[in-house]
């Protein structure tokens, strides 16, 4: 009672998550995912369109420039040292210019043609709406990075008319920037310099932050907007007819009984939910009146599965299970076991000494399986004991089991029987089979084989029976193996048979160990060969090593 309490505790302290906050968690995400997804494509397509702009507007100035020059000047320049008239002509138009196109800087290099590692500056302007200085004439500078050489080398080498740098990565000088860089040809075609116009992206980046901006806005106002709407569309529509289905299931998992009005009376609905609230009432009525059946049924199974227990326990009692069963007789070792297909039995078998130098084996297999089949067992296994005991042969015991069998066996139900009577002293033993499986005799230095000894019939199939006896020397270190029809026809899920072949050379590979451990060995092979399909029919082994005295 307490446990119960304290799981009725543990099941109200757990958080419970509406089904308007799910849904709505649901297009919250959608929502998020979408607006990143459209974020990130503007974002691109902003800043690709606005740096086309960019540099659609870099190139148009660098162009301009190069034709404020003689470029078969260029040597003067350099030798003027920036002092000539015409170059301060010339530096005063890039000036100009420089401030009149936005550009950041203006200039014009040349770099070391030896590996492009530095560069000199011949004219470098400067806005003056910028608070960065410009480079005086001569001055010497490390080349930025592998990027800037490259380019340089292909405009100089011929391999490239333009070359566009974009840095808003990593150390920047100036900021985010674009440089557009063309060549500067004398009247040969070849070129004496390389004039670079820069560009800030100040507005580039205002405008990115603002699109985002905007992004966030209508994000969040359609996310409250949708939250807003949902709530009040599931609300009616969904979560009132679904909170009656809810309390009306919680309350018939408590009471187990039909409600005093229907739930389709309660939920008044023509669309999904209506069907499932008439689904409910009928599966209501169904379990109460299944209830009520399986109460009778339970209660009846319960007192079968209790005589099925019972009696499995008491054919097991039958059964000798005490191993080694004659601890004190060290000329022989024997071990035995049963598996029933079912809770009980047809198969049986039995050991014991008829007097101190004689020992009969018994394996039977009835027909039939289950209930009947297990009382046909123990009334053959008593009678067959019993004439046993009375000091006949095996021949003599089969015909007299048979008799008594045939008398009274009003079902027709029949058992094959292997029996056998060892002379411990001589190890010489006198069988005879009704109808049962080959016996497997492995001899000293051998392998285990079949013995194909002479059949007689059933016990209970016809009176009126005589049996046929045979005998086998066993020497020391011989070993018999007596099984039922389980063993070789045990099936796996492919329909196929263990066979007697599979049965040998498992017996064969434990063959060295004793007779407890050859009966694992045999049984570990089927169940590897069986794996995981059903046990058809009952699976019992005894194995015999006589040791001599």
């Amino acid at each position: 009672m307490k446990e119960k309490k304290n799981t009725a505790k543990r099941e109200k302290k757990k958080p419970k998550v509406s089904i308007i906050f799910k849904s709505i968690l649901g297009i919250v995400i959608l929502l998020i995912v979408f607006s990143v997804i459209v974020s990130i494509m503007g974002f691109n397509n902003f800043t690709d369109a606005l740096l086309d702009q960019y540099s659609d507007g870099a190139f148009r100035t660098a162009n301009t420039a190069v034709m404020e020059f003689d470029a078969g000047k260029i040597d003067d320049y350099a030798a003027s040292g920036g002092k000539t008239k015409e170059y301060v002509t010339a530096l005063e138009s890039m000036e100009r210019l420089c401030n009149s196109s936005g550009s950041t800087f203006i200039y014009v290099i040349r770099p070391d043609l030896t590996d492009y590692r530095h560069i000199t500056f011949l004219f470098s302007t400067i806005n003056k709406n910028t608070d960065y200085t410009r480079y005086e004439f001569g001055f010497v500078r490390d080349t930025t990075n592998e990027e800037y050489m490259e380019k340089y080398r292909k405009l100089y080498e011929g391999t490239s008319e333009q070359e566009l740098v974009i840095r808003d990565k990593g150390y920047i000088e100036t900021d985010p920037h674009i440089t557009a860089m063309v060549p500067i040809k004398d009247n040969d075609g070849k070129t004496t310099a390389i004039l670079c116009v820069q560009r800030q992206m100040d507005n580039l980046v205002h405008v990115r932050n603002t699109y985002i901006g905007k992004i966030l806005i209508v994000m969040i106002v359609l996310m409250i907007l949708v939250i807003i709407g949902q709530i009040v569309y599931l609300h009616r529509v969904f979560l009132r007819p679904v909170k009656k289905i809810t309390e009306e299931a919680s309350r018939f998992s408590h009471e187990n009984d039909l409600p005093e009005n229907k739930l389709s009376e309660k939920v008044k609905s023509n669309d999904e939910i209506g069907i499932l609230a008439g689904s409910i009432d009928r599966m209501e009525e169904r379990i109460v009146k299944y209830i009520d059946d399986l109460t009778k049924v339970t209660a009846e199974k319960e007192r079968i599965s209790t005589e099925l227990g019972l009696a499995t326990k008491i054919q097991a009692s039958m059964l000798p299970s005490v191993f080694p069963p004659f601890p004190d007789r060290t000329e022989f070792d024997i071990y035995a076991s049963m598996d029933p297909a079912k809770e009980v039995g047809g198969d049986f078998y039995d050991f014991f000494l008829v007097d101190d130098d004689h020992l009969c084996l018994v394996m039977a297999d009835v027909s039939g399986k289950g209930v009947p089949a297990a009382l046909f067992m123990m009334a053959s296994k008593i009678i067959l004991a019993n004439y046993a005991k009375m000091g006949k042969t095996p021949s003599e015991i089969l015909r007299a089991a048979n008799a008594t069998i045939c008398s009274s066996n009003q079902e027709d139900m029949f058992v094959t029987v292997w029996l056998g009577i060892l002379e411990i002293t001589t190890g010489r033993l006198t069988a005879a089979n009704a109808g049962h499986e080959y016996p497997v005799i492995m001899h000293p230095d051998g392998n285990f084989e079949i013995y194909k000894d002479k059949h007689g019939f059933v016990i209970g199939g016809m009176e009126g029976l005589k049996y046929k006896e045979y005998t086998i020397d066993m020497k020391p270190g011989s070993k018999l193996f007596l099984y039922t029809d389980g063993v070789p026809e045990a099936t796996n899920a492919e329909k196929e048979l263990f066979g007697t072949e599979r049965m040998l050379a498992a017996l064969n590979k434990g063959s060295d160990g004793s007779p407890q451990d050859i009966l694992k060995t045999v049984r570990s092979s089927v169940d590897a060969f069986v794996k995981d399909a059903e046990q058809f029919d009952d699976l019992t082994m005894m194995c015999l090593e006589y040791k001599g005295r």
